[in-house]
């Protein structure tokens, strides 16, 4: 096992090493000057030229890259053209609004997912199988900002059930102190037993939890059906059958457990999905993550911030893979 975590480790390394690599030049290629950008809209020659010093842009470009990794492994991901601040704190305070809403996609990914499709593989080709791939193909099929706003207008215009967008309500932020622990509003209003904020906060993640859940639930669904429609059929299950288990316990403890290889990789690489890739949902119900850091960079061309996004997508992407890796590594014959 040792030895297979530290193959996987290498190869994360070397992947990150491409992204860096590519994100880097990627950067100097695209016809900008960061050095005016960091400069302001007003600045003068010689203020750019003093900027351009500042940024290290001077330098060759093998040097720039050479000290771009020594930064990236350090934790640096430099400064923000737009706020100058470092993109490593911009990115730690928006990461928590995201966070809250991977985690809701993500229990609803296991809680909903994978018990759906093992009813859709218990009960194939009946009613129940046909209306739960429906729903799997639909979700997994219908473009993220388009369920959004259909629920927007469903919940909030004609119902009038559900906020439109944003974290707390207006009020809320007017009227009450916010607090400001870990960054997390839910667990942060919980521990001051601000309830009202927790309940509110809630009350606002109800929309864009499940405009960003509804993907996973559907990709994880479909992978747990293939998955256990192939392990079905194989000789110990009708084994354990002829020997008078329950069907309960052939399918939730005996089939299952030998497809939770394919099922958590997709769980994991879905989270990574939802990680970085929240910007229209959050755009769309102006949550303050990740999501919208990326769009206002992009608006900005604020190189900085959208590399420094870029390799923590990347190692998000890495370290998640692994996670999965080592739980399908627990299976012996994976790892040989």
């Amino acid at each position: 096992m040792r030895k297979f975590i530290l193959r996987r480790l290498l190869l994360g390394v070397i992947v990150l090493f491409g992204v860096a690599l590519i994100t880097f030049f990627v950067a100097r290629v695209v016809p900008s000057d960061p050095a005016a950008k960091w400069a302001g809209p007003r600045a003068t020659p010689e203020q750019i030229a003093k900027a351009r010093l500042e940024l290290g842009l001077d330098k060759p470009l093998i040097v720039q890259f050479g000290k771009y990794l020594v930064d990236l492994v350090s934790g640096n991901l430099g400064y923000s053209l737009r706020t100058h601040r470092p993109v490593t704190l911009e990115l730690m305070e928006s990461l928590p609004a995201t966070v809250e809403l991977v985690l809701i996609s993500t229990f609803a990914a296991v809680f909903v997912g994978i018990p759906l499709g093992v009813i859709s593989a218990k009960q194939k080709d009946r009613l129940v199988d046909h209306l739960s791939r429906l729903f799997s193909i639909g979700v997994v099929s219908l473009p993220t900002f388009w369920i959004g706003l259909i629920l927007q207008l469903v919940f909030f215009r004609m119902l009038g059930l559900f906020p439109m967008g944003g974290q707390l309500s207006t009020e809320i932020k007017i009227t009450m102190e916010i607090p400001r622990i870990t960054g997390f509003l839910m667990l942060d209003s919980l521990i001051t037993g601000n309830f009202r904020i927790f309940v509110d906060a809630l009350w606002h993640l109800v929309l864009p939890g499940i405009t960003i859940g509804l993907y996973p639930v559907g990709l994880v669904a479909r992978m747990t059906r293939s998955a256990l429609l192939e392990i079905l059929s194989e000789d110990y299950i009708t084994a354990a059958r002829s020997y008078g288990l329950k069907e309960r316990v052939v399918l939730w403890s005996y089939a299952l457990k030998n497809s939770i290889g394919p099922t958590s990789t997709v769980v994991a690489l879905s989270i990574g999905y939802t990680l970085v890739n929240t910007f229209l949902t959050e755009s769309i119900f102006t949550w303050p993550g990740i999501g919208s850091y990326i769009a206002t960079a992009v608006i900005g061309l604020d190189y900085p911030a959208i590399m420094g996004v870029t390799i923590f997508s990347a190692f998000s992407y890495v370290i998640l893979n692994l996670i999965a890796d080592i739980i399908i590594a627990l299976d012996p014959r994976v790892r040989t």
